[in-house]
C-alpha cells in the first residue's frame, strides 16, 4: 500500500482518534471496534479499513488470502467507500490493499486485541434479555487448527466462548505451547463484560475449584460435568440416593444415526465438595444406534450453583445439552470455511482468519440466518450484502 493512501481513511475515523469516547446511548460499529486493535505497522486507520475489507471478504465466502485480496479487487466503488476504502480512480488497484499487505498485516497483528474488538462488536448487538427470560448460557471449548502450524511446528489451540442461544463468540484466546486450557480459562471470560447472571459450562477438564471461585466472584454461575479429575466429588454424588429422588425430566432426540432418551434428576445439597455449589445433578442417557440396533446407557453427574428457585430440572438438562453447540460453531467453520484444510501458517494469520470466521458467523447469526453456507453464497452473489450485515457505511 503506498504511503500516499490516505485516501482510504474516512473522515469519520480520524475523529474517533482525537475523541475516542462513544456515548452510552450509541453504539460502536465494526470500523470503532478495529480502531480499538493496535497497528503493528503505526498507520492505525489505515488497518482498520484492510481488517473490514478482509471481514467483507470472509463473509463473502473468502477462504484465503488469496481470495480476500481478490474480493477486495473486484468489490464496486460505492461498496468500497461503505467501508471506508476511497480508491484512486486513475490507480485504483494501486490504492488498495493487495494480498502481500493483507497477509502482513494479519501476521503481525495483536490477535488478542482483534478477538476483544470483534467480540464486543457481536456483544452489542445481542438481544437484550428482560423479565423472567432464561439465563444466558455462555459454553467454553477448545479447538485445534489442524491445517496451521507455528514455525517450531506447534499446532494452534484456541479456545473459545460461545453464548449458547445466539450462537455469537464472545471471547477467544490462542493457549499457548507453554500452557494449557486450564490456564487459559479465566483470561477467558475476563475480555466478557457483564458476566453477571451467566451460566458457564465446560467439559470436564474444566471442573476446577479455582475457575469456581472466579466465576461467582463474578456474579455468575456454573455448570460442571464431574468426572475422574474429581474423585471426591464424584465419590460424593455417586453416593447420593438418587433411587429416591423422582424423576423430573424425560427428553427424547435423534441425530448421528442414533436415537436418544434423556433422563435427569436433581437434588439440592449443600455439603458438595465444590465451592459456591447448590445442586446435584444426574442425567442418564439412553442411546440406541439406528443402524446396528445396539444399546447403551451412560449416567452423567454434574454440580452447578444455580439454586432449584432459579432454574428448573429440565433447564438445567438442556443448558448441559446446548454446551455442545460449541461443536456446531467447530463443525461450521470446519466444513464451510475448510478452516482445517487451510495451511496458512504465518505468525498470528490463522487466528486472525479464525476470528473472522466467527464473526462471519455470528453476523449471519444475528441477522437470522441458519444456513451458513447458503448465506455465504447469497453474499458472494451480492458484494452489498457483506457491509450491509456488518453495519459498514
Amino acid at each position: 500500500m503506498p504511503a500516499d493512501a490516505s485516501s482510504l481513511i474516512p473522515t469519520a475515523l480520524d475523529q474517533l482518534r482525537e475523541n475516542p469516547q462513544v456515548r452510552p446511548e450509541e453504539v460502536p460499529g465494526l470500523l470503532e471496534r478495529l480502531v480499538e486493535v493496535p497497528d503493528p505497522r503505526g498507520v492505525r486507520h489505515h488497518m482498520a479499513v484492510v481488517l473490514a475489507l478482509t471481514a467483507c471478504a470472509v463473509l463473502a465466502g473468502a477462504t484465503s488470502l488469496l481470495a480476500v485480496s481478490e474480493w477486495i479487487a473486484d468489490a464496486p466503488a460505492h461498496v468500497l467507500e461503505q467501508v471506508g476504502a476511497h480508491p484512486d480512480p486513475l490507480l485504483p488497484r494501486r490504492v488498495l490493499p493487495a494480498e502481500a499487505t493483507v497477509r502482513r498485516l494479519l501476521t503481525r497483528i495483536d490477535g488478542d486485541a482483534l478477538d476483544r474488538a470483534v467480540g464486543r462488536w457481536l456483544a452489542d448487538r445481542r438481544p437484550k434479555m428482560t423479565g423472567t427470560a432464561a439465563l444466558r448460557g455462555l459454553a467454553v471449548d477448545g479447538k485445534s487448527l489442524r491445517g496451521a502450524a507455528k514455525a517450531n511446528g506447534r499446532k494452534i489451540h484456541l479456545l473459545a466462548a460461545l453464548e449458547r442461544t445466539t450462537g455469537l463468540v464472545l471471547a477467544q484466546l490462542d493457549v499457548g505451547e507453554k500452557t494449557n486450557e486450564i490456564t487459559c480459562f479465566q483470561p477467558l471470560p475476563d475480555t466478557v463484560a457483564a458476566l453477571a447472571g451467566t451460566v458457564v459450562t465446560s467439559d470436564a477438564m474444566h471442573t476446577q475449584r479455582e475457575h469456581a471461585d472466579y466465576l461467582l466472584d463474578r456474579g455468575a454461575h456454573y455448570i460442571v460435568i464431574v468426572k475422574g479429575n474429581q474423585k471426591k466429588l464424584r465419590h460424593q454424588l455417586k453416593s447420593l440416593p438418587w433411587k429416591d429422588i423422582p424423576l423430573q425430566g424425560r427428553a427424547r432426540g435423534t441425530g448421528h444415526g442414533r436415537s436418544e432418551i434423556r433422563r435427569i434428576k436433581a437434588a439440592t445439597v449443600n455439603s458438595l465438595l465444590f465451592p459456591g455449589a447448590r445442586q446435584a445433578v444426574q442425567i442418564k442417557r439412553r442411546r440406541t444406534d439406528r443402524k446396528t440396533g445396539r444399546t447403551t446407557v451412560q449416567t452423567v453427574y454434574a454440580v452447578t450453583s444455580v439454586t432449584a428457585k432459579q432454574v428448573t430440572a429440565a433447564q438445567l438438562a438442556q443448558l448441559v445439552r446446548d454446551h455442545w453447540k460449541i461443536e456446531a460453531l467447530h463443525h461450521v467453520r470446519d466444513t464451510t470455511f475448510a478452516e482445517d484444510a487451510s495451511q496458512l501458517r504465518t505468525g498470528n494469520a490463522p487466528r486472525a482468519m479464525a476470528t473472522w470466521r466467527n464473526l462471519a458467523i455470528g453476523a449471519l447469526r444475528t441477522a437470522g440466518v441458519k444456513n451458513i453456507a447458503a448465506g455465504l453464497r447469497r453474499n458472494a452473489r451480492d458484494p452489498h450484502f457483506p457491509p450491509a450485515l456488518l453495519s459498514l457505511g
